[in-house]
Order: C-alpha cells, then structure tokens, then sequence
C-alpha cells in the first residue's frame, strides 16, 4: 500500500536504499558541471565507480538501518539491483531524490542529472502500487529532484534551487490542484532536508546558516522552531559530495522517534529535552556519497 501525506506519522513500509555498484558519471552533462559550481575547489569531482570499500561499509550500515525499521515493526523495501558503473549511471543511495511519494500519487521527477532517470527501473514493483503514477515532461524545463519537496499534510513546500526550478512549482501547482505548493529560495545548493527538517505538526528544525528569521516560509509561521547554529562536521573521502549540514539530515519513525546521526551530541540533546526518543545510528559516508537517513529512504506508508 501507498499513501503518505507528510513527514511524521506512524511509519508503517518504507523503502532503504543501496550502493551496490555505485558510480560517479563521466559523461551526465549536468553532472559534468559540478566542478564549476561546487565551492569546494582542494580536490577534483569524482569521477568513474565508487571505491568498493565505501560501498561495502555503506551497505553494511544501510543494512543496520533496515535492520532496526524490521525491528520498530516497520515493513522494509529493498531497490532492485542494477549495474550502475556499467551504464555510466549513478546509484541507489538516494531513493528519496528520484520519486515523489504524495498520498496515493507517485511522481517521477525530471532530476537534474539525465542519467538518474535509470534508476527508475529499480522502482518498478512500488510504482505498480501507487493509484497515479505521473512522469513529469522532460521537455519543458521542468527539473525536480523529489528531495526538493516536504510533505506536510495539505501543503507541498519547494525549495527553489539548482535541483527544483520554477517550471516544477508551476507544474505541481496544475498537477495538485487541491494542495498548497509554497516556494521557497534560501541558498544556491540542492536538496531541503538537509536546511528544513518537519519534526511532526508545529515543530520545525531549521538550519540558522541558512534559514533567517524572514525567510521562514509561511507554512510555518505559527510553529515552534527549534534553530540548529553548527553541527558535528564528518569526515570524507577525497570530496565531499555534501556539506556539513548532512548531518541535520533525519528520519521520523513517528511525532516523537526520530534516527539521527549518532555523533550530532548537541542535536540529540535537543530532541530528547523536547521529549523525543532518539534512535543513534551511523552513515560513515553521508558526505562522500551525499546522503543522511532522510535522503537513504523513501517513506511509502504513514498512518495518521
């Protein structure tokens, strides 16, 4: 079953990525212009597969976190296997970028990378669930990636950045008639969940290196906000494919559980004061590859 309608409730099946066979592409014309926009200029992108070892000790620790889903009486879903390094594609690490999950729809984002559109293929038996299933138009401009998008209930909120651009809020505003698609722009990188993090109804995480106080998008006006100043930076393999911030990246089980990076002290602490349980686990590279326990998932059933 599909249906989910934010970020909070009960988690009930939800999808884990994989690394098998990652790989960095060489010939992805969008992903050939990292190297202009990154900030990062003491070592070149990478390019070509993924070193095996980070690839096996990810997976080791994708598997921890699906192990202790199984064991909070959560259904887990595993991507179908598919040789990325033979394809010049990229990975499964990411499910949370390549589809929108929105109550019984599933929408195939226009990504801005191309050769990400492959990993759709890893998906067939969960988009066979969905009561719609919607491929954004490839060629009007629209560029999506789904990890642009927070679900909270009867409001999509959009962050507008190099992977999410007006065409796409225009394009979810006719295709979601009967939902509020609010747009947001708070820096010149990609993803949201790594700046806004929704706890559960009236509480909001927000990255303050980011997010200033007249920024904060509407939705949110009458919310209780929790300001995160720094993070516990992790360490990374030759390039850091994201930034510190990965660490604010974090999956709700429920309004009161969340897994958080185990070494974010200061974070956990916050959590717990607010009467949260907070489950500690590891990605040893979120940085190198991209991803926190937010970007690893894909949430496919939530039960109010």
């Amino acid at each position: 079953m599909i249906f989910t309608a934010n970020e909070w409730d009960p988690l009930k099946r939800i999808v884990v990525g994989d690394t098998t066979h990652a790989n960095w592409p060489v010939h992805d014309p969008v992903f050939g212009q990292e190297s202009q926009k990154t900030l990062w200029k003491e070592t070149p992108v990478p390019s070509g597969p993924v070193p095996q070892w980070i690839i096996d000790e990810t997976n080791e620790d994708l598997q921890v976190l699906a192990d202790t889903l199984t064991q909070l009486g959560v259904e887990v879903i595993r991507p179908s296997t598919f040789n990325f390094q033979a394809h010049d594609g990229m990975y499964n690490y990411c499910p949370r970028d390549r589809l929108l999950v929105y109550g019984d729809n599933i929408i195939d984002t226009a990504m801005m990378y191309p050769c990400r559109d492959m990993e759709l293929q890893c998906y067939h038996e969960i988009i066979q669930e969905a009561k719609t299933f919607v491929s954004m138009p490839r060629d009007r401009g629209i560029v999506l990636d789904a990890a642009n998008i927070l679900r909270l209930n009867d409001t999509l909120l959009m962050l507008e950045s190099s992977s999410g651009n007006k065409e796409a809020h225009e394009w979810l505003i006719d295709t979601f008639v009967d939902t509020n698609i609010e747009r947001c722009n708070f820096y010149a990188g990609v993803h949201i969940d790594s700046t806004v993090v929704a706890l559960r109804d009236g509480l909001v995480m927000l990255n303050s290196s980011r997010v200033k106080p007249e920024l904060v998008p509407k939705v949110f006006e009458k919310w209780e906000k929790i300001w995160i100043d720094d993070v516990v930076a992790q360490s990374f393999h030759e390039y850091p494919y994201a930034s510190k911030w990965i660490a604010m990246n974090m999956l709700s089980i429920d309004p009161h559980t969340v897994i958080v990076d185990k070494h974010q002290t200061d974070i956990i602490q916050t959590l717990e004061r607010r009467n949260f349980t907070v489950i500690p686990l590891e990605l040893r590279h979120s940085r190198t590859l991209g991803g926190g326990f937010h970007c690893v998932t894909l949430d496919l059933l939530r039960q109010a």
